[in-house]
C-alpha cells in the first residue's frame, strides 16, 4: 500500500466521524419538527374522519327520508284505493239494512252478504279500520257532527255514515249527531224517539 493510498484511507474514515458529530447535535431540532409534523397529520386525519362521519350521517339520513317518502306514497294510494271503495261499501250496507225480513235466507241475498264481508275483509287486509262513534264522546278530530238530538250531552248518538281510518290517519271522518239536553236540562235514550226513525229511515 502506497503513502497515497493510506492517506485516501484515513480521509475517509475521519469523514464519518467528522459528519456524526453535526448530526447528533441537530436530533433535538429533527424531532420537535417530526413531533409538530406529526400532530399536523393527526390533525388532518381527525378532520377526514368527522367528515366521513358527517357523510355518513347525511347518507343514512338521506335514505331514511327516502324510505319514509316511499311509504308515504304507498299509504297515499292505498288512501286513493280505500276512499274510491267506501262509497260502494255505503251503498252495499245501506241495501242490505232495506232487506225485508221476509226474502231473509234467499241465495242473493246471502250472495251480497257475502260480497259486503270479502269487501270489509280488504279494507281489513290494507289497515284500515272503522272509527268508532255511538256512545261515545264527539272527537272533532275523528267526528264530524251534522246534526243535534236530545240526548246524553256532547255523546253521539248515532252514526249517519261511518269513518275511516287508514293506520292513524284519518281518511274518512265519520259524520254524526250528538246528543243535546233538552231546554229542561232533561236527556232522552240515544236509541229511543224519533231522532232514530230520521237517521234510518
Amino acid at each position: 500500500m502506497t503513502n497515497d493510498e493510506r492517506q485516501e484511507g484515513a480521509a475517509e474514515d475521519a469523514a464519518p466521524a467528522a459528519s456524526g458529530t453535526p448530526a447528533t447535535q441537530e436530533e433535538p431540532a429533527d424531532l420537535d419538527g417530526w413531533r409538530a409534523r406529526l400532530a399536523e397529520e393527526a390533525a388532518k386525519a381527525q378532520s377526514y374522519l368527522s367528515s366521513w362521519q358527517r357523510a355518513a350521517a347525511d347518507y343514512q339520513n338521506l335514505k331514511r327520508r327516502m324510505e319514509q317518502e316511499r311509504s308515504e306514497v304507498g299509504r297515499l294510494a292505498n288512501a286513493s284505493l280505500v276512499i274510491n271503495l267506501l262509497p260502494l261499501i255505503d251503498d252495499l250496507e245501506r241495501a242490505l239494512r232495506t232487506v225485508d225480513t221476509n226474502l231473509a235466507g234467499l241465495t242473493w241475498i246471502d250472495g251480497i252478504w257475502l260480497i259486503y264481508r270479502k269487501f270489509q275483509a280488504v279494507l281489513e287486509n290494507a289497515g284500515v279500520k272503522e272509527i268508532p262513534a255511538e256512545g261515545l264522546p264527539f272527537d272533532p278530530n275523528v267526528h264530524e257532527a251534522i246534526g243535534e238530538a236530545p240526548g246524553e250531552e256532547g255523546k253521539v248518538v248515532s252514526v249517519v255514515q261511518k269513518g275511516y281510518a287508514l293506520g292513524d290517519r284519518v281518511i274518512r271522518p265519520a259524520m254524526v249527531i250528538v246528543g243535546k239536553a233538552d231546554a229542561g236540562g232533561e236527556t232522552r235514550d240515544a236509541g229511543g224517539g224519533d231522532s232514530q226513525e230520521d237517521v234510518t229511515g
